[in-house]
């Protein structure tokens, strides 16, 4: 990469500081840094190829620190995976740091609840990212149904992507996102319009991190999307989807889960996660 293609790698202000090389070495991502919508794709299909969706921690009970140094120190330089706020958060700073306007918002998860389920707290982070004045939905921290491609915000059309198809349809003041499985549409998550602050994320992240209701509290979650195929762990049941739909599930065994999360999602399993390992494998057998 020439120099007049890399940008600085640290920002003006402390709460705003990114590594650039690092993170790129983290993704595998080699390209220019500049702020067109190609680079917006290549970033947002490496990531999730590259660092994991996981709620480790939270099962664990250490909490989750989403100011920007424990974040670059557990996703990048720990090879860790982590959840929306830090998956999100890093991408917005690596965003802003080449270049984008880039604006944090937040959503209501609907994602496989039920018919009549109440409607659940704002705990989801994606971004609105302009390119040339289009306003597009960046979001790496969905899980097994992240976007592998930034989704135009400014169309109801459907938009098809390495793996499912979405659309975002406008919703009271904001937005319905919806992915497309097979013949459905499934309804991800509600996107409210208001700018976020840094600070109006503390609040969400605490919830999902530490309320006895909060789903990542009881059940292990890990997701990693490649152009391949999809892989999620939901406690001893891994599923492969390939994009063209065909998906391969299997019931792991302790043993096997934690060679999965080496093997498959390429985290380094500390022995301090055995319990966690164990119990989920326990579920529903």
């Amino acid at each position: 990469m020439s120099g007049a293609e890399r940008v600085s790698s640290q920002m003006t202000g402390p709460r705003t500081l990114v590594d650039l090389d690092a993170y790129c070495a983290r993704i595998g991502y080699r390209g220019p840094l500049t702020p067109t919508i190609a680079t917006l794709r290549a970033l947002q299909e490496r990531h999730p190829a590259a660092i994991v969706f996981e709620n480790l921690d939270v099962l664990l009970d250490r909490g989750v620190d989403i100011s920007p140094a424990a974040v670059d120190a557990k996703l990048i330089a720990g090879r860790r995976g982590g959840y929306c706020f830090e998956h999100n958060s890093l991408f917005k700073r690596v965003l802003t740091a080449i270049g984008f306007q880039v604006e944090g918002l937040v959503a209501r998860v609907r994602w496989m609840a039920p018919a009549g389920a109440p409607p659940q707290p704002r705990t989801h982070m994606a971004l609105r990212v302009s390119v040339d004045g289009q306003p597009w939905l960046a979001d790496v921290g969905f899980g097994g149904c992240v976007p592998t491609a930034p989704l135009r915000m400014d169309t109801g059309d459907p938009q098809p992507t390495g793996h499912e198809t979405y659309r975002i349809l406008p919703f009271g003041d904001g937005w319905l996102v919806q992915a497309r499985l097979g013949e459905e549409w499934q309804s991800l998550y509600e996107l409210s319009p208001e700018l976020q602050l840094e600070v109006d994320y503390e609040l969400p992240n605490w919830f999902t991190a530490t309320h006895p209701t909060s789903h990542f509290r009881h059940n292990l979650s890990v997701a990693r999307t490649t152009p391949e195929a999809r892989y999620a762990l939901a406690d001893r049941r891994l599923t492969i989807r390939t994009p063209e739909g065909e998906a391969e599930r299997r019931m792991l065994s302790a043993d096997e889960i934690e060679r999965s999360l080496s093997e498959t999602f390429g985290l380094a399993v500390e022995p301090a996660w055995r319990p966690v390992i164990e119990r989920a494998a326990s579920v529903g057998s």
